[in-house]
């Protein structure tokens, strides 16, 4: 993974890059080139160019002064307004309006609070310019930790990071302020698990090709691994279905679905097995599906519990004793993490026992699960519930997290808004549940998953785009990343 590094760890970095020798102003020039680097990309050429650059009091200013000498050296016309002095708007603004580029170069990552006086004024005018912006680490006015806005914040179309990515760049609202953002290095050493301390990184292709498992020559449809799904209720067919067909499509060799009542008669008719489990008296899964699913269970390798079960107290006991006792991974989703009704217990207990758990809360399933909101950082709540529950989490949202018992973090950046259609959280589950059934760790099933699931819209496209066509499209994702059983 590519590293992530929060500000204070970045600063750690910094410190010891210094230490070892290693001069700020070095450093300083070193990011300076490379802001001018992006600035004539943004350009195109530099003849007859114009840039303004708006430099803050910090390393940040620095960087933009730097940036200014390199590019009038390369022949285009800078102009330079700095935070340190009061600006004269009505000058500014004229030369602003001249400006195929600008440059913010005001704060970095360590800001907090809300922009003020000329800070906010610029900020302001980048959400109307029609010159390209470019931001120095991370748009002023963004906290880099958890990517909140107070107030106003530059809106670049390119954020040029140094050595690493920054929380605040990948979770909205900044994610969205910092548009594209490119990791340039600068020669400081920042490794995943480096004597940096990053325990974070964010997922790459080359990633998600490492964590996929081959299939042997000689495999039949249980050695390719066994999914066993349990959701639906009367009206509720849908879900787990789709969670099947995901882990079918994703390698898993067999996917059995039980349902609940008639709503596994009228699922059947493709290659998931259906299966009829007892049912409630309102259709939903009865307390006595638990001995029935659990009798199945020897023969799977992975149990994906919870789309569209409901929230009857029949069914939250069955999966309650579930939970407890499979004696395979888990992947629980939507009214599986709802039954617990924040009972934790059961989760460790599998732990102790060295079984695997993944959990794929949205929100507000966060919320009902520990009892208090996600917040604003979102890396800390997923690792507070992996560590309290010691089970895998993937905390979905722009920008999920996937947090493991141990304190590792991966970020997704794949996906986007387009994703926020009815069944495409059941068809990552089900991606997750294939992919760990192919024999994939269960920190990087969910991580993998989380990717394959954004990229897969992007293969489908994204106008009109519903929960099916992400189906449809995980073989050609798979392709894209070498996945050898698609070949």
């Amino acid at each position: 993974m590519n590293p992530l590094l929060t500000p204070d760890e970045m600063r750690a970095v910094d410190a010891r890059a210094v230490a070892s020798g290693t001069p700020v102003a070095i450093l300083m020039e070193r990011a300076g080139r490379a802001v001018a680097r992006a600035v004539r990309h943004e350009l195109g050429g530099t003849y007859g160019r114009r840039v303004v650059i708006i430099c803050g009091r910090g390393n940040n200013g620095g960087d933009g002064q730097v940036a200014a000498r390199v590019l009038r050296a390369w022949g285009v016309r800078v102009d330079v307004f700095s935070l340190e002095a009061e600006i004269n708007r009505v000058t500014c603004s004229r030369i602003l309006a001249r400006a195929d580029v600008i440059v913010d170069a005001m704060f970095g990552t360590g800001f907090r609070g809300v922009l003020d006086g000329d800070a906010a004024w610029f900020a302001e005018h980048t959400a109307t310019t029609t010159s390209a912006c470019v931001a120095v680490d991370i748009p002023s006015g963004v906290d880099g930790v958890t990517g909140a806005v107070e107030g106003v914040a530059v809106w670049a179309d390119r954020t040029v990071c140094f050595a690493a990515a920054k929380p605040g760049v990948l979770f909205e609202p900044g994610r969205s302020h910092a548009k594209m953002v490119q990791i340039v290095d600068i020669g400081l050493d920042v490794l995943p698990d480096s004597d940096s301390g990053c325990m974070a990184g964010v997922i790459t292709e080359a990633d998600v090709s490492a964590w996929l498992p081959d299939r042997g020559a000689e495999a039949h449809k249980w050695s390719a691994g066994g999914v066993f799904v349990v959701g639906g209720s009367s009206g509720m067919t849908g879900a787990p279905m789709m969670v099947s067909h995901a882990a079918m499509r994703v390698g898993a060799g067999i996917v059995w679905c039980g349902m609940p009542g008639d709503a596994a008669a009228r699922a059947s008719g493709s290659e998931v097995v259906t299966r009829l489990l007892p049912a409630a008296t309102d259709g939903s899964l009865g307390a006595d599906a638990a001995i029935a699913v659990l009798a199945e269970l020897e023969r799977f390798r992975v149990l994906v519990l919870g789309p569209g079960l409901g929230a009857g107290s029949a069914t939250r006991a069955a999966v309650q004793r579930i939970v407890a006792e499979a004696p395979v991974a888990l992947v629980l989703d939507a009214d599986g993490l709802n039954a617990l009704e924040g009972d934790l217990s059961s989760l460790r207990a599998r732990a102790d026992r060295g079984v695997p758990t993944i959990l794929t809360p949205h929100a507000a399933e966060y919320a009902r699960l520990t009892g208090r909101p996600v917040g604003l950082d979102r890396v800390a709540a997923a690792r507070e519930l992996a560590v309290h529950a010691r089970s895998v989490v993937l905390l979905k949202g722009p920008g999920t997290v996937i947090a493991a018992p141990d304190g590792h973090v991966a970020v997704n950046s794949t996906g986007g808004p387009w994703l926020a259609t009815a069944g495409s959280g059941d068809v990552l589950s089900g991606i997750i549940g294939g992919l760990a059934a192919r024999g994939t760790d269960a920190f990087e099933a969910a991580a993998a998953g989380a990717w394959l699931h954004g990229r897969a819209a992007d293969v489908a496209g994204h106008t009109g785009l519903v929960a099916g066509d992400l189906v449809a499209a995980i073989p050609a994702t798979l392709r894209t990343v070498g996945d050898r059983m698609t070949q």
